[in-house]
């Protein structure tokens, strides 16, 4: 048992049913493999797993609570799920520690998970009193609490600007500063104190909390996310077999730009402007399966309001000419000796 509660106590994740319908066909042959890149509680994990019965999933998080909830929600498929402790953006790694070329799904649900912001112990959550934690992997790096009494009012001022999108940003920051030299700010609920009495009071009768942009902020600056994001995208979509998807589920501008601006590149030509055909090298790689970021529906957000701010994107893997080569070859040599192609 872990602090997060049984298994069963597990919330329905987002967009479950349409995450298993836009991977099915990449899914449905036998030894086919799957990354679920942000585990957590294990929930689209288990629905993925339960679709398809010759499936193995790689379930990755660098929660090491995560982990062990999963696990005992998973015990049931066996070696069908392997566990691995790491931050998604070492999928390259992971995968070769496993002898895996290449993979058949990938599937990213970025951002903090709601298990995370359920327990209260791990700082994440603005409307509950907690240490400033914030950290992901709480057995490494600075915490929540490190950032907002050590960085200085030029450092504060950005990433709540940049990461928060924090219109506020440099009068909270300036008021982080004169708080923290009579002593240090070490709780949320200090903290989302602070925010509300730094920005005008018109501003705090709309939008909700005052104070989850900041918080927003913090994390993304504590756990390194839109960096890690960078990274792993890459990595992940080269980790795809041909007719291999990936599905992604982002939670703010901030994530869906940089999932949009890889998913372009890779499902866009890159020759030049007129030509009548792709020079070879310069083809698309990828091709869009959603039709560009989806939000969720009425009944989706009813179900699960943390899903209302969700966007969902995902692409599939194309073969290069020398892989369409190979098949042409295959199936006209099955013609000539009058073989049934499938």
């Amino acid at each position: 048992m872990t602090r997060y509660g049984a298994p069963r106590e597990a919330h329905v994740p987002v967009f479950r049913d349409r995450i298993i319908e836009l991977l099915a066909p990449a899914l449905r042959h036998n030894g086919a493999v799957a990354v679920d890149a942000t585990l957590g509680a294990g929930g689209h994990t288990e629905a993925l797993l339960n679709a398809h019965p010759r499936l193995t999933v790689v379930g990755v998080d660098r929660d090491r609570d995560a982990l062990a909830l999963a696990g005992e929600r998973l015990r049931q498929f066996k070696d069908r799920f392997v566990p691995v402790h790491a931050v998604y953006d070492r999928i390259t790694e992971v995968l070769a520690d496993l002898d895996i070329p290449a993979v058949d799904a990938i599937l990213f649900d970025l951002g903090v998970s709601s298990m995370q912001l359920d327990v209260a112990d791990r700082g994440f959550a603005y409307a509950q009193d907690a240490p400033l934690d914030m950290r992901m992997d709480q057995s490494t790096g600075e915490t929540a609490a490190d950032v907002v009494n050590g960085y200085d009012q030029t450092q504060l001022t950005r990433i709540l600007k940049v990461y928060g999108e924090e219109r506020f940003a440099s009068r909270i920051a300036r008021a982080v500063i004169t708080a923290r030299k009579k002593a240090p700010i070490t709780s949320s609920r200090e903290l989302v104190d602070l925010v509300r009495d730094a920005i005008p009071a018109a501003a705090r009768r709309r939008g909700g909390n005052p104070a989850k942009r900041t918080f927003q902020a913090l994390r993304i600056e504590v756990n390194g996310e839109l960096d890690v994001l960078r990274r792993a995208l890459p990595s992940a979509l080269d980790a795809l077999a041909p007719g291999g998807r990936i599905a992604v589920l982002s939670y703010h501008s901030l994530e869906d730009r940089i999932v949009k601006r890889e998913l372009v590149a890779r499902t866009t030509s890159s020759a030049p402007p007129g030509l009548p055909i792709d020079v070879p090298g310069t083809e698309p790689t990828m091709r869009l399966i959603s039709k560009g970021g989806q939000p969720p529906g009425d009944e989706e957000i009813a179900a699960n309001p943390r899903a209302a701010s969700a966007k969902l994107r995902a692409a599939e893997a194309l073969p290069t000419d020398t892989e369409k080569s190979e098949v042409s070859r295959i199936e006209h040599t099955r013609r000539s000796h009058g073989e049934d192609a499938k």
